[in-house]
């Protein structure tokens, strides 16, 4: 990774920090690359159990697609900056393990889009947040249509995508786009909160149990209890279904592997 994201490793999570608060950490086409990069190599560290997205300074988490470095590109150009700031949301979406996003300011546009492709979100007082492309002649394009209405109800994402509007965190966290509003200094203490809940349960349940959801929120209940049937099975088998089952007879902690 460059200098425009940094990545730290602690206590089985990652803590990825745009690293750009000169440009209210806006997602230029090279950092769009990068976080496409960084959500593979993730998703496919064994050692990562879940990874935590945030910003770095404390005025944006990320201000949405680099308007600047598109400024003057023509229409008939624009597809690559578009598809990579698809590519790299859409990257996390997949990501298979648990994914925060530590909103440390405000989330607009393709930010707030990166912060709906994360399982879940965190966000400091004062944070403010909307998807305002149709003010600037362009509508959301990178997942905003088809994530928010399905967090929130298709009334409410209507409301914030179709008028441009602007929410705060306590309206955020009303509609259920946001999961916990904290103090700013408190931000790192919450996620550290969840990471730790999420270390006590097993890797490869909390995955699949992920996967379920993921694949089956689209499709019927037949096919969705199948989906959920076929994941469930991965677990079944799993050394970390029997070292759960022996914590409990024994009742101690269970101490899981990921395998």
């Amino acid at each position: 990774m460059s200098e425009l994201i940094t990545v730290e490793r602690a206590d089985g999570a990652a803590w990825v920090t745009l690293n750009r608060a000169d440009a209210r950490n806006a997602l230029s086409r090279a950092v769009n690359l990068e976080l496409t990069a960084l959500a593979r190599e993730l998703g496919d560290d064994a050692a990562v159990r879940a990874v935590v997205l945030t910003g770095a300074g404390d005025q944006a988490f990320c201000a949405g697609a680099d308007l600047k470095e598109r400024k003057g590109v023509p229409a008939a150009q624009a597809r690559p900056y578009i598809d990579a700031i698809s590519g790299a949301i859409d990257a996390w979406a997949r990501l298979p393990k648990p994914t925060i996003a530590a909103m440390n300011g405000a989330a607009y546009g393709g930010g707030l889009e990166l912060a709906l492709a994360c399982d879940f979100r965190v966000c400091v007082t004062g944070a403010e947040m909307g998807l305002t492309e149709v003010r600037l002649g362009i509508m959301p394009g990178a997942g905003g249509t088809q994530r928010l209405p399905r967090l929130i109800g298709v009334a409410a994402a209507k409301e914030l995508i179709l008028l441009g509007r602007r929410v705060d965190a306590a309206r955020a966290l009303a509609i259920g786009l946001v999961h916990a509003v904290v103090p700013a200094g408190g931000l790192r203490a919450a996620v550290d909160g969840m990471l730790a809940e999420l270390a006590a349960c097993a890797p490869k349940s909390v995955a699949m149990a992920k996967a379920a959801i993921d694949r089956g929120i689209d499709v019927g209940i037949d096919e969705g209890l199948r989906i959920e049937r076929q994941c469930y099975d991965v677990t079944l088998f799993s050394e970390d279904r029997d070292e759960g089952l022996r914590a409990f007879a024994e009742k101690r902690p269970p101490r899981f592997t990921g395998r």
